[in-house]
Formats: structure tokens, sequence, C-alpha cells
């Protein structure tokens, strides 16, 4: 049994606090930490059966970081922060000799271009330290790839094309909102699309690719060709991969919103001045957009994302595709969150539990795929992440 550091307490940070306190044999004591104390209270509030402590820390701030570690003495930590604050917390985990794992590779704040490049610099420190740092342990990243792991393992002798497909076809009720976090989100949709082909990476104009997508049990959803973190590691350990594209929904009312917001300059990441103060202006739209832990109570529909992988098995053609489903009605009924939340919450959960039992473990810098895939997905299916693999027509093409 293990003592458990969380940092951040959005809506992720509230899945992953009560999803860890349904495993109290793994789980036997959390602290939860974020810069808003108040917002770690509620959250371990709810949870009755194993102790639960708060702690109020700047993630930006190393020094600060490695006086709350060494003071509550973790087996880990689960960093669902800001990606900003990746660097700072796997740093303080250095010094302090502690696993660590996050949900999102780390980013700049100042050029919104996420890459592995800046924690994949880590291995070595990692290694000699002794230490796992598991990155990516959400849903996309994170259970997208371990669906490719899976399939590659079980299914294919060799992968030759990938699509990741998420669609949110859930209802929240607001004119305009983000399912995590605003600043985050709005940044990932901005910035131009790319995708990996023939052993290169071409780069397409934000948003200018997109195609009907048929969801199961939920049909056509319009879907956009986006950038995601996890293409970057999959074409690495995965190089039999000739082609490797990330496919989003959007709603015709968010893309109106997006665009306007666009056009007025709201989306900026650039300081302006404002009667004599520096302000981002994506940081003050995020200010009055709604919370997205927020969302949960009136959010109704479902996800559904999955991996599409077509390749060879046995000199034969095939195509696999491997999903989830997820209401965001359940999800408020078992912890308060909506769908989003929770798909990447859970994960963070397992990723930790394999962690902490020994089942998943390495002295370096890891991203999901190379972590043998099937204790997770039989985790998943446990844990309120069933998951479903079929087989898809191939494209000739």
């Amino acid at each position: 049994m293990s003592k458990v550091l969380i940092i951040g307490a959005g809506g992720v940070g509230g899945v992953v606090t009560q999803k860890c306190a349904q495993v109290p044999e793994v789980f036997s004591h959390l602290v939860l930490a974020s810069r808003t104390l108040s917002k770690c209270d509620a959250i371990a509030s709810k949870i009755d059966n194993i102790p639960v402590e708060t702690a109020k820390v700047d993630a930006d701030n190393v020094p600060e970081l490695v006086e709350l570690i060494r003071k509550v003495q973790p087996k880990m930590v689960i960093n669902v922060a800001l990606p900003y604050q990746d660097l700072p917390i796997m740093d303080a985990c250095l010094e302090t000799g502690v696993h660590y794992l996050d949900t999102a590779n780390y980013e700049p704040r100042d050029v919104a271009k996420f890459e592995y490049k800046w924690q994949w610099a880590y291995q070595d420190r990692f290694r000699e330290a002794g230490l796992m740092a598991l990155l990516g342990s959400g849903f996309d990243p994170g259970a997208t790839n371990v669906f490719t792991s899976y399939l590659n393992k079980h299914y294919f002798d060799e992968m030759h094309t990938l699509d990741i497909v998420d669609c949110n076809a859930g209802s929240h009720g607001e004119h305009f909102a983000t399912n995590f976090n605003p600043e985050i989100n709005i940044r990932e949709i901005t910035q131009p699309g790319r995708y990996w082909e023939n052993g290169e990476w071409k780069e397409i104009e934000a948003m200018s690719i997109h195609k009907p997508i048929d969801y199961p049990n939920i049909g056509e959803r319009e879907s956009y060709l986006l950038f995601h973190e996890e293409l970057e590691s999959l074409v690495k350990h995965f190089p039999t991969l000739q082609q490797a594209r990330f496919w989003m929904t959007f709603s015709p009312a968010y893309i109106n919103h997006l665009q306007v917001l666009q056009n007025v300059g709201m989306t900026r990441i650039d300081p302006v001045n404002f009667k004599g103060q520096q302000i981002v202006p994506l940081e003050f739209l995020k200010a009055v957009l709604p919370e997205p832990s927020s969302l949960g109570e009136n959010y109704t529909g479902w996800t559904s994302i999955g991996v599409k992988v077509q390749g060879v098995k046995d000199g034969k053609r095939i195509a696999k595709y491997v999903y989830n489903n997820c209401s965001h009605a359940a999800c408020y009924e078992e912890v308060g969150s909506q769908g989003v939340s929770y798909t990447t919450g859970v994960p963070a959960m397992i990723g930790a539990k394999l962690m902490l039992t020994g089942v998943w473990s390495g002295d370096g810098v890891f991203n999901m795929e190379q972590m043998d895939p099937d204790p997770f997905m039989e985790d998943m299916n446990q844990y309120g992440l069933p998951w479903n693999v079929t087989d898809i027509p191939v494209d000739e093409h």
C-alpha cells in the first residue's frame, strides 16, 4: 500500500483522487495539492474510506514542490496540473527521489507548441536516479497509445496507418465552453495541424482538413485533423507506420465561436497592455468561460475515442478499430464529473496503480506504448472505461 501525492485539483484531479480511493489496497493514503486549497478541500470531502490530506503548493516553484514532497514522503507524484508545470514537477521528483506520472506533455507558456523533446531529455537523469517517469497517462495521450500497442501486439505483424479518432457527442447546455482547461484546449486547436506521412511531418493550416467520421453508437460527426502529442511518440516506437493522424470533432457552434474569438484577438497568448497592466487575452478568456469541472451536472450524451489501424497479418491486409464509449451522465453519477475529465482521470489512476504494484516498471522516462498493454486494458474494463475491438474495412487507397 502506498501514499501518493496528486498535484492539481481541477476536473481531472477530482476524478483521479476519487478513483484512487476506490482502490485502497494500492492507494492507502492520498495528499492532494494545488494553488487553491479550497478546491483540494472540496474534493477531499467526498472521500471517507482512506486518509486524504490537502496542501497548498505553487507547481511552478521547484523549492516549494521539494519541500512539500519531503514533508509528505509519497511513493510517487501524479501530475494533473498544467502542462507548463511538467518540468518543475519532474525536477522536484528527481531531487526528492520519487516516481512521476503525468497526463499531458510539457509545453512552454509563451509558444503554443507541444512536443516531447523537453521531457525525453530527462531520460538519463531518471535512469541514473533509479526512478520511473511515465508520460501521458490520460486518454489521448494515454489509452490511445495503449490501444495502438495492444493492436500491434495481438493483431498485426506490421502496422501501416494509424488514425486516432476523438468524438465528444455530448451537450453541456452552455453557448461556448471547453471540456478541459480552456487555455490549453484553445492553444491546442488553434496551432497548425500536423500529421505523419512517409517518414516526415506534414504541416497544415489549423482546422483546414476535416471530414465526417462514423463513431460507434453515435453516428457521423465532422472531424478535424489536429496535431496531438501521442503521434510523436507512436511514430517513434512503431517505425512501420507510414501514416499517423489525429481527428477530433467540433460542433458548428464551437467553430463559429472560436473563429470570432480568434478574429478579435481573444485567443492571443502574447501580453497586451490594458489600463497599464500586461494581460494575456487567452488567460482573460479562460477567466470568463465556464470552469470545465462545473459542466458535469447537466451534461448529456457520450464520448467515443478510439484507434483505427491498418496493416498486415500473415501476409494479408487487415484493419482494426479499438474504442471506448463513455456516458457523461454516468460519469457524473459516479464521481460528479463530465466524461472528458473522467476519461483522462481513470487512466491516470490505472497508470499509477500499475507502477505502484510493479506491473509496469523501469528506470527512465517512458511513453505508455513502451509498457505491456494487457494489464492496462484489463484495468480499463474493471474501472469504468470498457472497450471494444472490431474489424473495419481496409482502405485500398
